[in-house]
């Protein structure tokens, strides 16, 4: 069997490993330096050159990672080939790729998240906060690499992310529609789920850290490590979500012939109220991918086919009963501005640990540094604090120039 995974990050080379322990033939496109020590990696970018790629090789199941080749319809070129392709189509991928499609939906199919409106004019929007009660988020309504979400205590710094978003356009298109929501207090967690279509079936639950620095301090990043399972999941919430949640989206996509399959992520707060969901994803996570997958004993390849074949009602995943801690390096300066091509040191001399990389290239037979994320360090253990020890005793061993990484993630 042939498998194409699309992509260049953490999450991308954590899906390659995981192929490449099922003894296939893995290439990815188009990969980074890390990847190509695992995979044939091939220079491909554009939809068009993917899909040529993936007919010549005849690649028998192609895995998409990032959310913006969804959101531009790879999965309809590559079905309208006749490939197998795991991943929603492009009417599908809305549901991260617009937040105000995804919170209308929300509101018109009864799926509780946090009370909204939405703008396309900044003046409009402006005059909204100052009726508003603090803090609120304020969201961009397109794709953000993870970075268009705010949370803003007064006024004047809602005002400003306003100004940032639908007049100095930071973020270009993705910011000419906003969402202001209501800022929710809990516990947060991530969910993935499997969908073919008419059956969701539950991935292990992970918890992400967004901040940049530790204690959840500092902007919003890509994410800065992951821990799986979350601590604070259970098969009563289960429930609810899969109930409140879930099944309404089901009901949502019959109405609305959408044909959702693939990997759905749930953003959730866990609220004194129950759960509320904070955004969708049309993806696997990144990074909590990264700790998801060392504990899932069931092939990739099976979990993939079964959601395009849509015959997942008939799949029995199976998990290590383990936890997961997925630490992620990063070049000084991120989620701001950063340089690379530093030289990283140290890596040949780490034992115990998975390191799956983000933003490296290979240059005259050494790694360097390329891009924000710059390498995930992952262990698995029978405690979140075990996994956090092989991971950070580990992590010592590793420099590269202006390296930054938290130091309390899987702190539990």
């Amino acid at each position: 069997m042939r498998t194409l995974v699309v992509g260049s990050g953490g999450r991308e080379h954590a899906l390659v490993w995981k192929l490449e322990q099922e003894k296939i033939e893995v290439y990815c496109a188009p990969g980074n330096g890390g990847i190509s020590e695992d995979a044939v990696c091939y220079n491909a970018h554009t939809i068009d050159e993917l899909v040529e790629f993936a007919s010549e090789r005849r690649i028998d199941l192609t895995i998409v990672g990032p959310e913006a080749y969804l959101a531009q319809g790879i999965v309809d070129a590559f079905e309208a080939r006749g490939l197998k392709i795991f991943g929603p189509n492009a009417v599908a991928a809305r549901l991260e790729s617009s937040k105000v499609f995804a919170k209308m939906l929300m509101d018109r199919y009864d799926i509780p998240t946090a009370r909204f409106r939405w703008f396309d004019d900044p003046n409009h929007a402006e005059r909204y906060l100052e009726r508003c009660e603090f803090p609120v988020v304020i969201k961009a309504d397109g794709l953000a690499q993870g970075k268009g979400s705010y949370v803003v205590k007064d006024r004047e710094d809602g005002f400003a992310v306003i100004d940032l978003l639908m007049r100095k356009k930071i973020f270009g298109q993705s910011g000419e529609k906003i969402v202001i929501e209501e800022f929710l207090e809990g516990k947060e967690m991530s969910l993935m789920v499997l969908s073919d279509g008419r059956t969701f079936v539950p991935l292990l639950s992970a918890m992400d850290y967004k901040k940049a620095h530790d204690g959840d301090r500092g902007p919003n990043t890509g994410g800065m490590g992951s821990i799986a399972p979350a601590p604070h999941y259970s098969e009563e919430l289960w429930r609810i979500v899969k109930k409140e949640m879930l099944d309404k989206l089901l009901v949502a996509f019959e109405k609305e012939s959408i044909v959702y399959k693939g990997v759905l992520y749930l953003g959730l707060m866990i609220t004194r109220d129950g759960p509320r969901v904070l955004e969708f994803n049309c993806r696997f996570g990144d990074p909590e991918t990264q700790a998801v997958l060392p504990l899932m004993r069931t092939n990739l390849t099976e979990v993939c086919l079964a959601a395009i074949e849509g015959s997942l009602s008939k799949l029995s995943l199976s998990w290590h009963d383990e936890k997961s801690v997925c630490v992620v390096l990063a070049s000084g300066g991120y989620p701001g501005e950063y340089r690379i091509g530093f030289a990283i040191d140290g890596l040949d001399s780490t034992q115990g640990v998975l390191i799956f990389h983000a933003g490296t290239k290979k240059q005259d037979g050494k790694f360097v540094t390329s891009g924000g994320r710059v390498l995930n360090v992952c262990a698995t253990g029978k405690t979140y604090e075990e996994a956090r020890r092989k991971v950070y005793s580990q992590i010592e061993k590793i420099h590269f120039d202006g390296m930054h990484f938290r130091k309390d993630i899987g702190l539990v």
